[in-house]
């Protein structure tokens, strides 16, 4: 093996002669110091080989030290091995039970994105921001996304036990969910509520999205709509044409709505509106949250940037980085960060979130419901026990009518 590891470094050492005459002398630079520690990689490996208590097979050894390195980067960016990978490529849409909660790791840690309405996770009581410590009682430290994904995945109707830390209440709390078959409908609801205002949630930005909201949009209009509520509160995102789409219905064709920038020319792609017949003049308000992600992030950042609409809420989740998947030769492939998502003004979404232009801060909102849960007897049971509460009790919901109704902007009832 060792004799292996030195005709390896023989051969960098080769390849980067033959380079070296064609590179500037920064760019040699960094040649020779990216030499230096491959030269130490291999020196290491051969030490391991030689000298470890046991024998390690040098593939084990090559895609722990990939994983490691990958893993070092950001909470987005992953060596798959094979296995890894080819799961990744099967499309399981429907056949596999689940637990309903978009996550990904932040600081460190495994982290609700937010719960999808209507599933075991949204029913047992998981809430945007919790820290997912354990699952089955192994800790989730060191997991990778796709890993955890593949340990709370698992047959319908079994369970799966979560121990989670609530940071907002300075709790750690225990759920046992069993796992149904995940079904979601990316339109809740689409209805006018008063005086020509309209209401649309989206809770997911799917493939048939843009068809579903211009029929809801067409529906509306013929029932009298005069301006519109769009709910994305607790939408993960999902596809970005769709939102792309979405946002163009309420902006020029032509305008750009968001765009990428990485380290390459290629990775610098700009998405524009192309819808034929958007709705212009229609006021609009935007309601968003802690659990808005992604393609919510780019439909409220590129609405609020051109001044099309009031954003109304708390701060989004702030999840706006792009991923590419490389095949490698063995079967393998990388996972990795390549650029981050800008709002046409150029503001970054990735950890930074969309903030509202009418800040609702998430523990006014918790102490209301409270009180009309209190109200109606309810004190000690979960919200997602009793029925959803009526629009007039929502406070995003009431800010927004008030805002279509007057015209005005008022940040101070529900700030912090």
């Amino acid at each position: 093996m060792r004799n292996r590891i030195i005709i390896i470094s023989l051969t960098f050492v080769v390849l980067f002669a033959s380079l070296s005459a064609a590179l500037s002398g920064s760019e040699r630079k960094k040649r020779d110091d990216l030499y230096r520690q491959v030269e130490l990689f291999a020196d290491t490996l051969a030490i391991i080989q030689s000298d470890y208590m046991e024998e390690v097979k040098p593939k084990d050894l090559i895609y722990g030290a990939l994983k490691g390195m990958l893993s070092s980067l950001d909470a987005h960016s992953q060596f798959m091995d094979p296995d890894t990978y080819n799961e990744l490529k099967v499309d399981t849409k429907g056949n596999f039970g689940g637990l309903g909660i978009e996550i990904t790791i932040k600081d460190g840690l495994l982290t609700v994105i937010t719960p999808i309405e209507g599933t075991p996770a949204w029913r047992a009581g998981l809430k945007p921001g919790d820290r997912i410590v354990k699952i089955n009682n192994e800790l989730t430290r060191d997991l990778t996304l796709t890993e955890a994904v593949k340990k709370m995945r698992g047959k319908p109707g079994e369970a799966a036990n979560l121990t989670v830390l609530r940071e907002s209440e300075k709790k750690v709390l225990e759920f046992k969910i069993v796992r149904a078959i995940i079904k979601i409908k990316d339109i809740k609801e689409a209805k006018i509520l008063e005086d020509g205002i309209g209401y649309i949630r989206l809770v997911e930005f799917r493939e048939n999205t843009p068809a579903d909201f211009n029929a809801a949009l067409e529906r509306l209009s013929k029932k009298g709509m005069n301006s519109l509520i769009l709910d994305l509160r607790n939408n993960p995102g999902g596809l970005l044409e769709s939102a792309v789409d979405i946002t163009g219905e309420f902006i020029p064709k032509g305008k750009l709505v968001v765009y990428t920038r990485g380290r390459k020319n290629d990775q610098d792609v700009q998405f524009v509106a192309h819808t034929l017949h958007p709705m212009l003049n229609i006021p609009l308000v935007i309601l968003i949250n802690e659990g808005s992600a992604s393609g919510s992030e780019i439909v409220a950042g590129a609405l609020q940037d051109y001044k099309r609409a009031t954003i109304v809420g708390a701060t989004s989740f702030g999840k706006g980085s792009v991923q590419t998947v490389i095949p490698l030769s063995d079967g393998s492939a990388l996972r990795l960060t390549t650029s981050k998502y800008f709002t046409p003004l150029g503001k970054v979404i990735h950890n930074k979130g969309v903030v509202p232009d009418v800040i609702i801060s998430p523990e006014k909102e918790a102490d209301k419901n409270q009180e009309i849960l209190e109200e109606a007897g309810l004190k000690d049971k979960p919200l997602t026990d009793k029925k959803p509460l009526d629009y007039k009790s929502d406070l995003q919901i009431s800010s927004a009518l008030e805002i279509l109704k007057t015209g005005k902007i008022d940040n101070k009832a529900g700030s912090k």
